[in-house]
């Protein structure tokens, strides 16, 4: 079976913009196209992400009118949508395809606009992505993902001693590494007093515990190993990617502190990948909220249960740590575009791989993964990628 190896990569600043969604898409999808050194003749399907287009853009057959934009028309299209694990989703069906020998040149990403760029406040955002909770026994009561992961989070710190400045020291550390991304939506420092004393939002979030809303796209070329050498692109190899569910709502979940869709997705992937989590060199995990981003690396198995929370002040989760989470900045800087998020991560794991990051470069980084889920985590999508020998 041939292998699924990225070839291109690009995505767009991520923060508010004032483009129709198609010009953004577009924008991310000819950087990837270009840096792949594709002609759009040879791309033969296109997998497209969007979590919230029939709300947020009063538009529910996107995948063949972006197609059309970029000149892509007549060719196989799909969008997908999966809450925050969206283009996740999107780019594993990519990969099944090009393994399968269904398809030879995937273009697949994601776009979304969720600023008030889009005429939407803050308030009618949040109610639209809060329809990935329980439609009957969640939305009713008024809870919003905030409040999602608050419980999630406030069980961890009853289980675990975590504590409210642990959490912030997961923002400071993903805010400094943000600063060294220029895509990135807040790219600045902070300090944990910062983040403590911004205003509380959910118990136990603060305003700075929390990512921001953002524009943005992202997009990548995945194509099948016996042809990657025809592409300019240095591609590097897709190794696993594992998609797992869980129970939503939260009640029927059999833990909240633990994360049982993302520890079954990891196993997954890293059976695929032939490897266990001790051969991760770094990863990009889904910090919507500091408290996901400790649930979310000892769900992959990066951390014993328990620990999570104080890797960051012990700087063993800095990009010059052990282990490098979120050297992108995360969701809390780089900003969460929603469907974009999952190939942003894509992104930013190729571009690690290839050793192009810059400052915030992971050194001697063979192995990374990228891990994303999906509303309450009832799903989760993780995929491992290695350097090309």
């Amino acid at each position: 079976m041939p292998r699924a190896v990225v070839v291109g990569a690009g995505m767009t600043d991520f923060g508010p913009h004032d483009q129709p969604l198609e010009e953004l898409f577009a924008d991310a999808a000819f950087l990837a196209i270009d840096d792949a050194g594709v002609s759009l003749d040879e791309i033969d399907a296109f997998y497209f992400g969007n979590a919230m287009g029939g709300q947020a853009e009063d538009d529910t057959h996107l995948a063949p009118k972006l197609a059309t934009h970029i000149g892509l028309q007549g060719i196989p299209c799909q969008r997908f949508e999966d809450a925050c694990a969206t283009s996740s989703n999107a780019f594993k069906h990519a990969v099944q395809a090009v393994e399968g020998g269904v398809h030879d040149v995937t273009l697949v990403g994601g776009a979304e606009r969720c600023t008030p760029e889009t005429g939407l406040g803050t308030g009618e955002m949040t109610k639209i992505f809060a329809s990935a909770a329980h439609r009957q026994y969640e939305q009713p009561a008024g809870l919003t993902f905030p409040g999602v992961f608050a419980l999630l989070t406030k069980r961890h710190m009853h289980e675990h001693g975590t504590t409210e400045a642990q959490l912030a020291d997961v923002a400071v550390k993903n805010h400094y590494h943000g600063q060294f991304n220029p895509h990135a939506h807040f790219g600045r420092d902070t300090t944990t007093e910062a983040v403590l004393e911004s205003p509380l939002v959910a118990d136990p979030f603060h305003l700075m515990d929390c990512c921001p809303f953002s524009d943005g796209a992202s997009a990548v070329l995945v194509v099948s190993d016996d042809l990657a050498e025809n592409f300019d692109g240095e591609p590097v190899n897709v190794t696993g990617v594992g998609h797992r569910t869980d129970a939503v709502p939260l009640a029927d979940k059999v833990s909240l502190s633990a994360t049982q869709s993302a520890r079954d997705a990891a196993r997954e992937a890293y059976d695929q990948a032939g490897i266990s989590s001790e051969d991760v060199d770094f990863a990009e995990v889904h910090d919507c909220f500091t408290g996901a981003e400790v649930l979310a690396i000892e769900a992959v198995g990066l951390f014993e249960d328990g620990t999570g929370a104080r890797a960051a002040a012990d700087g063993r989760t800095y990009v010059d740590g052990e282990l490098p989470v979120n050297p992108s900045g995360g969701l809390k800087a780089k900003g969460h575009p929603i469907g974009a998020t999952g190939t942003a991560q894509i992104v930013e794991l190729t571009e690690q791989l290839r050793g192009t990051t810059g400052r915030r470069q992971v050194e001697d980084a063979t192995t990374g993964i990228a891990h994303n889920l999906g509303g309450d985590a009832g799903t989760t999508v993780v995929t491992v990628m290695e350097e090309r020998e």
